[in-house]
């Protein structure tokens, strides 16, 4: 396959470019930045520098690899991945409604037959209530980029699939290394009685299903692309303290983190438990780690 990689410079782009290329496709990978052509070059892809938000610039870079297909995994995040308020996703919610648009077109234009977009099952539509406050234009932003995949299905333009990733964790993950540091400085408190339920993946089974969807997946699927069980930070911030043995988090009211940081703390309070039994059936594909514990385990290990 000809697989044009929008977004591939990016966190989940890079590892995703390099299982492209070790599956034995033949990869364009673009980025908006010229100084990340070395480095996409070094995994075996075509890089391609251009911007979606110019449409006639991305139109002609598109059409230039005469692509199979076309993934989009286009975001504008904080460099340590952490978003700490509505306005460290402005960038990225542009490029889920006008990149988006541009890319199907894109696409359309170039011939490609499949189009894949990595969404994020937190700011779904499926429970519009569970967005954390003060996510509403995120969630609109996600949800106007998943229609416009569906409707291009619907009209035959291309075989849109939407996968929709829990957090991200993994090495290669910023907010991961980044949560890593603030838990051995115990920066990074816990909540007393939380009931949180995050739906997380590890990096590399995030990369897997998408690789996996290329040609199992439907035209107009949805998948949850998710660990077997939701966490809450809580276990996700002791875990990391255990595996690296640092001392215990504090522990804080609910109300604390509301006050000093409500964004992230509405965020990480969200109770979302999804199942991943769709994309097993339909894309025969399993997460190598689980659990979040099994993957920290790993990961670790592999540091050490």
């Amino acid at each position: 396959m000809k697989v044009f990689v929008a977004g591939g410079s990016g966190t989940i782009g890079v590892p995703l470019v390099r299982a492209l290329v070790a599956a034995g496709h033949e990869v364009a990978a673009m980025t908006r930045s010229s100084r990340k052509q070395t480095e996409l070059r070094a995994l075996g892809a075509t890089p391609v520098v251009a911007d979606a938000l110019d449409r006639q610039a991305l139109i002609a870079a598109v059409a230039s690899v005469h692509p199979t297909h076309v993934i989009h995994q286009l975001t504008a995040l904080p460099k340590d991945g952490m978003v700490r308020s509505p306005k460290d996703l402005e960038a990225t919610n542009q490029l889920r409604t006008e990149g988006t648009r541009n890319l199907l077109e894109a696409a359309s234009q170039a011939g490609a037959r499949r189009f894949i977009v990595g969404s994020f099952a937190l700011l779904s539509d499926r429970r519009k209530d569970a967005a954390p406050a003060g996510a509403d234009d995120a969630a609109n932003a996600l949800r106007s980029m998943e229609s416009q995949v569906l409707e291009a299905t619907k009209r035959g333009a291309i075989e849109g699939v939407i996968l929709r990733y829990g957090l991200f964790y993994g090495l290669e993950n910023p907010a991961t290394v980044k949560m890593i540091d603030m838990v051995r400085k115990r920066r990074l408190p816990v909540v007393r009685n939380d009931a949180g339920q995050l739906p997380l993946i590890h990096i590399d089974d995030a990369v897997g299903a998408t690789v996996a969807a290329l040609d199992r997946a439907s035209a107009g699927g949805v998948y949850d692309i998710v660990d077997d069980q939701p966490v809450s930070m809580t276990q996700v911030v002791e875990a990391l303290a255990e595996y690296t043995g640092s001392r215990a988090p504090f522990r804080v009211p609910a109300w604390l983190p509301r006050l000093i940081a409500p964004y992230m703390a509405r965020l990480t309070a969200v109770q979302m438990p999804l199942s991943n039994a769709k994309a097993k059936a339909e894309l025969g594909w399993r997460p190598k780690y689980s659990t979040m514990r099994d993957g920290l385990a790993r990961m670790f290990s592999r540091a050490a």
